[in-house]
């Protein structure tokens, strides 16, 4: 009997596997459509094509576009585990800056934004829980104690723990990416902390 059961299992383990693999290809396929045709011109089909697969296979994992994408969304966003320690406020918010640079221009990045330039209000509301807890969370976190490091250290002014503050780096960012179109190289990101973060921080009679 047991013997019975340990080969049933062992026979199921690579349909398993496929279906990992599928999904996989499912959410690729979908991060992929939204970089490229946005979120309007997303459509299963369109999903089903990319990863090679039926439309039945993706309706029977996600019964809407809105379902996939959130699950996409959530399976593509850059996971930021570790905040940088290089020594000054300044070098560790252009650090976090150019991370955040480059996670709003992958794959991911561009099906984020397409989701959030596109989307009406009401669809949007399906997405804010994936979009804040994915990005704006651990980013603000990541603001949070790179400044409060910065009081410590005699850096930054102490009042400047606040959500104005955190919040202002990734206004920015966001803003001038979605009005201006502003691809933030280096040197723009440079200008934005030491014209507009480094002044706002700098303790007084420093």
């Amino acid at each position: 009997m047991v013997a019975s059961h340990w080969g049933a299992a062992s026979a199921q383990t690579p349909s398993r596997r496929r279906g990992a693999v599928l999904e996989r290809a499912i959410l690729d396929a979908a991060l992929e459509q939204l970089g490229t045709v946005g979120w309007n011109g997303l459509t299963m089909e369109g999903v089903a094509a990319g990863a090679q697969t039926g439309k039945a296979a993706v309706y029977r994992r996600w019964p809407s576009k809105e379902d996939l994408v959130a699950d996409a969304l959530r399976s593509g966003l850059p996971r930021f585990d570790t905040v940088p320690d290089l020594g000054s406020v300044r070098d560790d918010l252009l650090a976090l800056c150019r991370r955040a640079r480059d996670a709003m221009f992958s794959r991911p990045g561009f099906a984020l934004r397409s989701v959030i330039h596109e989307c009406d209000s009401v669809q949007a509301e399906r997405f804010h829980a994936v979009i804040y807890k994915g990005v704006i969370e651990p980013t603000l976190e990541m603001l949070r104690e790179v400044i409060t490091r910065g009081i410590e250290r005699g850096e930054v002014r102490r009042d400047a723990a606040n959500s104005y503050v955190f919040d202002a780096v990734p206004a920015m960012m966001m803003y001038r990416s979605k009005i201006c179109g502003s691809e933030w190289t280096d040197q723009e990101i440079e200008e934005m902390i030491d014209q507009m973060m480094v002044p706002l921080l700098r303790p007084e009679g420093s």
